[in-house]
């Protein structure tokens, strides 16, 4: 065991989120030390002062504090689905989705914390990224074309999060292709797989393996997502 990654996460952080599905999608085993992102051991600050979560600590102690570098790093190793054959302009979507549209997704979803104006301001200001999105996936299966990229799968969890702040609006809002965008990937076997439930993680408890064994053969499984025009056709 003393040769495997270690990977703190926290289950429902979109970062954590999009790390954990490049690492199953490429088949890497890590130990897995599940968080509380309001309470963070020691251990974790120890090795990553800024403490946020996905960090994942290589057995040669390299530590990789960006959730965008572990998946590079885990699809370098293995890309079985074909994640980084994508567009060029792929960084230019994963640079405006973490930038511009999650500083406006933080504010409409905790609107109370700013005050300044109400939750559907900051929401109209958000979808000028999701009206880009629909855009996009009028035109193809992905945000790259008809293959599912490296952007789709850095992306959608903050959708995800995105919707889940007024579900009812989200389902009777304008951008049926986003809508269905997202929830095709929240119905695959990836994303179920990285949404299992983990105790939080106590030093000396017993070793927590991530994928879990009953999830290994899920990446083969699923490389139809990009030989069959991705996964709406």
């Amino acid at each position: 065991m003393d040769d495997l990654p270690i990977l703190y996460s926290f289950r429902r952080c979109p970062y954590a989120m999009r790390a954990r599905m490049a690492l199953l999608a490429s088949g890497i085993e890590v130990i897995l030390r599940e968080v509380l992102l309001r309470d963070k051991p020691p251990e974790l600050k120890a090795i990553s002062p800024k403490a946020t979560v996905p960090v994942l600590v290589l057995s040669n102690g390299t530590v990789m504090e960006e959730s965008l570098d572990i998946m590079a790093w885990a699809l370098q190793q293995n890309d079985p689905i074909g994640w980084l054959e994508s567009a060029d302009s792929e960084s230019d979507w994963i640079g405006e989705c973490d930038h511009d549209f999650k500083t406006w997704l933080d504010r409409y979803k905790y609107a109370e914390r700013h005050p300044e104006h109400p939750a559907e301001y900051y929401r109209e200001e958000a979808l000028a990224f999701i009206s880009k999105l629909e855009s996009a996936l009028e035109k193809g299966k992905s945000l790259c074309g008809d293959r599912a990229s490296l952007a789709d799968v850095a992306i959608f969890p903050f959708i995800r999060q995105f919707a889940a702040v007024d579900p009812t609006w989200w389902q009777a809002a304008p951008y049926p292709q986003t809508r269905g965008w997202l929830d095709e990937w929240l119905n695959t076997g990836l994303f179920s797989a990285i949404m299992a439930k983990y105790a939080r993680w106590e030093p000396g408890q017993p070793i927590v393996m991530f994928p879990k064994p009953s999830d290994s053969g899920i990446p083969g499984s699923l490389q139809t997502l990009n030989t069959k025009a991705h996964i709406r056709g």
